[in-house]
């Protein structure tokens, strides 16, 4: 299998993207490396698991990073296929199940624990479905626009539409796509956001991941989405938090709202009026109400 890497030049000079690169290696067939940032006090106990989505990586929360880090360790990996980590080539080789599994991986690998899950698009689709498989390492919930694909409901127009969008464009022009969902953005930062994808090759990743949103109850990750949907309303015990983007076409203030629902304990949400999609682009007052919300102090 062709596993690709993005030349580390693609990184330098990235506006409000500073942090020091790590690297670990994943099991499995192929072994592939997963980057990830790692910034804050280890010492402190408090980790926040910071997890992207599609077409992102761990620039998305750049502006939350500084802020969580003063009140513990802060770790944002890059899935597999996005930003620094390894990338197959191959479409084929992204499923939810792998995916997943590759969190859960990285996850024992760095042995973390007392886990503030930190989520949004993808990160919350896969990541919503760890807890439960760790419940002694996770102990906090900040979620923003994302979903569970439980596969037995209707992913609503928006998100056809928008699966529409990107099989059309298998060499999607991610910092226009940014800049146009994001107008805060500057030119320079949406052009960071596509700098981890030099060509088309590069994007298998970004092809693949709104075909994997289990549309059946039968589709790969559906199941495990169903018992996690059980588990945040039955047994979770941790404290949440939720932060709706409510220009969001596509994960809409409602379907927030009937995720919260389903959070056991989860209290009424924060609402960026101005936000859509990419949440974390107003992260920095998100992430100092999550840490006055949870009681967090500066470590």
């Amino acid at each position: 299998m062709t596993v690709l890497r993005t030349p580390e030049e693609r990184f330098r000079s990235l506006p409000g993207y500073a942090f020091a690169p790590r690297f670990v290696m994943l099991p499995g067939e192929p072994p592939l490396r997963m980057h990830y940032v790692d910034e804050g006090n280890a010492g402190a106990g408090v980790t926040f698991l910071c997890l992207h989505g599609q077409p992102t990586w761990s620039y998305l929360y750049r502006k939350m990073i500084p802020v969580l880090a003063t009140a513990g360790r802060v770790v944002a990996p890059d899935l597999i296929g996005f930003g620094r980590s390894d990338k197959p080539a191959d479409d084929g080789f992204y499923t939810f199940s792998r995916h997943r599994r590759s969190l859960l991986d990285f996850i024992d690998a760095l042995d973390l624990r007392d886990i503030t899950l930190v989520c949004q698009d993808w990160g919350g689709i896969l990541g919503l479905t760890l807890p439960m498989e760790r419940p002694d390492r996770f102990t906090r919930l900040l979620v923003m626009n994302t979903a569970l694909g439980t596969g037995d409901k209707p992913l609503g127009r928006g998100f056809e539409e928008w699966r529409a969008f990107n099989r059309s464009r298998p060499d999607l022009d991610i910092a226009a796509l940014m800049k146009r969902a994001t107008p805060v953005l500057t030119d320079a930062e949406a052009a960071a956001y596509a700098a981890p994808f030099p060509e088309a090759a590069f994007k298998a990743g970004v092809r693949r991941f709104p075909e994997l949103v289990p549309a059946t109850p039968d589709a790969d990750g559906a199941s495990i989405s169903r018992r996690a949907r059980t588990w945040w309303r039955e047994e979770w015990c941790g404290e949440s938090m939720m932060a709706i983007g409510c220009k969001d076409p596509v994960v809409t203030v409602a379907a927030m709202e009937g995720l919260r629902g389903g959070i056991r304990g989860c209290p009424e949400p924060l609402r960026i009026e101005e936000a859509a999609h990419f949440v974390p682009e107003w992260g920095e007052p998100i992430a100092r109400a999550a840490l006055e919300r949870f009681g967090l102090a500066p470590a």
